[in-house]
C-alpha cells in the first residue's frame, strides 16, 4: 500500500466491509465450532499464477477483527510481485475464531485487487516495447476506486484521473451540448485555464480540430486500426494520443504499434476476474 492512498479512508472502508459481514452480530458458525482460546496459523496461498495487490488491506481486515497486537503477521511477498500457484503470500498466527471471521472479507478484497493487478500486467506485457502506456478509466466499482487504481499501478499500469475535478475530459455529449469540439475546448479552457484538458473524438477530422484548438491530449474513440494510424500521422506529434473503446488483449499490441501514446482500458477494473487465493488453516 503506497503513500497515495488515504489511510483513514482505507480503514473506514475496511471497517464498513467488516460490518457488512458481521451485521452487528457474530460469526455464529465459528463461535459454535471453535473454542475461544484456540490458536491457529493461517496461510494465504495463491491458487493461480498472477500479480498480488492488497496484502496490507487483507492484513488490516485481520488486525481490525483480531486486535492490532493480537496477531502475528508475516508477508512472504510484496504487492506487485508476480507469483506462481502454490506460493504463500502471507502467514498469520492468532486466535482461530478471529482468523476464520476475517477470512472472507480479507479474501474478497485481496482476490479482487490481485485480479485487477494481474489483468493489468497482461495488458502491459502485450504492449511491451511499443512505447505505449496502459491506463485505467473511471469505470470502477463504486467506493473502490482508490483501491482499484492502486491495483492497476501494482500491475504496471498508469492511472487516468481519479475524480471529475482532477482533469477535464471533453466527451461526445459535452461536444454536442457545447456545439462543437472547438467550442467545447474553448469553454473548458476559459473556465479552467490551468487544468489538463483531454478531448474525445471519433474522427480524424475532429482530432485535428481538437489539436488546432490547443488540446494536448486527444482520445481516439472506437477507431479501427487504419484510422488510428491516420490520426497518428496527421497529428504528427502535436498532441499525445490515447486509443479507447472496444480494445481487447488480442488487438492491444496492434493498437499500440499505430504510434498512440496510451491505451485506455476500462476492462482493467470493470471486468477483471479475481485471482484465486485461499486461506489455509493449520493448528498452531
Amino acid at each position: 500500500m503506497d503513500d497515495t492512498l488515504d489511510k483513514q479512508w482505507v480503514e473506514d472502508l475496511v471497517r464498513a466491509t467488516i460490518e457488512e459481514d458481521l451485521a452487528g452480530g457474530v460469526d455464529v458458525t465459528t463461535t459454535a465450532t471453535v473454542e475461544a482460546d484456540q490458536v491457529s496459523v493461517a496461510e494465504f496461498v495463491a491458487r493461480a499464477d498472477g500479480v498480488v495487490a492488497g496484502l496490507e488491506i487483507a492484513e488490516l481486515v485481520v488486525r481490525l477483527i483480531a486486535g492490532k497486537d493480537e496477531v502475528e503477521i508475516e508477508h512472504s511477498v510484496v504487492d506487485g510481485a508476480q507469483v506462481k500457484a502454490g506460493a504463500v503470500l502471507m502467514t498469520v498466527r492468532g486466535k482461530t475464531r478471529q482468523l476464520l471471521t476475517a477470512e472472507r472479507t480479507a479474501l474478497n478484497l485481496l482476490c479482487h485487487l490481485s485480479g485487477v493487478a494481474t489483468l493489468t500486467s497482461r495488458w502491459v506485457e502485450a504492449v511491451a516495447g511499443t512505447g505505449a502506456i496502459i491506463r485505467d478509466t473511471r469505470k470502477t466499482m463504486p467506493l473502490l476506486r482508490q483501491l482499484e487504481k492502486y491495483a492497476v499501478r501494482c500491475g504496471g499500469g498508469q492511472n487516468h484521473r481519479m475524480a471529475l475535478s482532477d482533469a477535464a475530459l471533453i466527451k461526445d455529449n459535452h461536444v454536442i451540448a457545447a456545439g462543437g469540439v472547438a467550442e467545447a475546448f474553448r469553454l473548458v479552457r476559459k473556465a479552467y485555464p490551468d487544468l489538463s484538458v483531454e478531448v474525445e473524438v471519433d474522427t480524424v477530422e475532429d482530432a485535428i480540430i481538437a489539436v488546432e484548438s490547443g488540446a494536448e491530449l486527444v482520445l481516439l474513440d472506437n477507431m479501427p486500426i487504419a484510422v488510428l494510424r491516420e490520426a497518428v500521422e496527421k497529428v504528427a506529434g502535436r498532441a499525445r494520443l490515447e486509443a479507447s473503446g472496444g480494445l481487447t488483449l488480442e488487438v492491444a499490441r496492434e493498437v499500440a504499434e499505430t504510434g498512440v501514446d496510451f491505451l485506455a482500458v476500462g476492462a482493467l477494473t470493470h471486468s477483471a476476474p479475481v485471482l484465486d487465493i485461499a486461506m489455509d488453516l493449520q493448528a498452531a
